[in-house]
């Protein structure tokens, strides 16, 4: 079998700033891609390699939309921010399975009431992007497409300011493959720091991430701004367009793979 070297590609942003960064790694497997989005708005890159024989995706294509989706209507004409997404190297992060399981992990270390309290927050931004996008909460991780953890992120450190800067929220992909179908899967990391109203704000925008809008808004009224803010919205007719644009698109995420000889 040929053994190939696979080249991945990392968009980083900070702060309006772009950088790019590509990692290599030689095998005869397919390394996982993975992704990070934070809420300062910085991607890096990693590679893992838990897969057999390196795989041509398909050519991208369209899936049918979710009924959710379909049936969305925006009679405001609220526009969206569609052309702040950006796609990955195997085409826009778009689900074709639903409902998409979510693994809530109960927080450890903490007392039950504040882990309860926890769930709940989580819980209730699942809840409400079930409207958009058919999602179910699942008690087992390893048949998660999207895990949630109450963890502190990695410090991050630019190539520009080399003081490290704590974050509330990451936001991490990988891409892999089963059953000859090119699959991805997504992992959110939460600040214990975060309580209340915040929390929740802090799950809906990374939620937004795993769902398919790997991008932020530019408008402080949309769940995806790219800052916190002093009072988070809810999940705005822009969120719901961008999404749905999104779902439009072409990808080889879903679709069979060929092995390479």
């Amino acid at each position: 079998m040929l053994k190939q070297l696979i080249t991945v590609l990392g968009l980083a942003i900070v702060t309006g700033l772009l950088v790019i960064l590509t990692n290599i790694q030689s095998s005869a497997v397919l390394p996982a891609l993975k992704n990070t989005l934070t809420k300062t708005a910085q991607y890096s890159s990693n590679l893992k390699s838990p897969l057999p024989l390196p795989p041509s995706p398909t050519p991208p294509l369209p899936h049918p939309l979710p009924p959710t989706l379909t049936q969305w209507q925006d009679p405001g004409n609220s526009g969206d921010y569609f052309s702040q997404v950006t796609p990955s190297q195997f085409g826009y992060l778009v689900w074709s399975q639903f409902p998409i399981q979510v693994y809530v992990e109960t927080p450890k270390g903490v007392s039950g009431k504040q882990a309860e309290a926890w769930v709940n927050a989580i819980s209730q931004a699942v809840h409400e992007w079930n409207a958009y996008l058919p999602l179910a909460i699942v008690e087992r991780p390893e048949v998660a497409d999207i895990t949630i953890v109450r963890k502190t992120p990695p410090l991050q450190i630019s190539a520009y300011n080399k003081i490290p800067r704590a974050r509330s929220a990451q936001t991490t992909y990988e891409v892999y493959t089963k059953n000859n179908v090119l699959l991805h899967r997504f992992t959110i990391l939460l600040s214990p720091s975060q309580t209340g109203e915040h929390l929740i704000a802090s799950a809906r925008h990374e939620l937004g991430h795993a769902l398919g809008i790997w991008g932020h808004s530019p408008l402080q009224s949309d769940a995806l701004y790219f800052s916190q803010v002093r009072n988070p919205p809810p999940i705005s007719s822009r969120d719901v367009n961008t999404l749905k644009r999104v779902y439009e698109q072409p990808t080889s995420l879903g679709w069979f793979v060929a092995r390479q000889s």
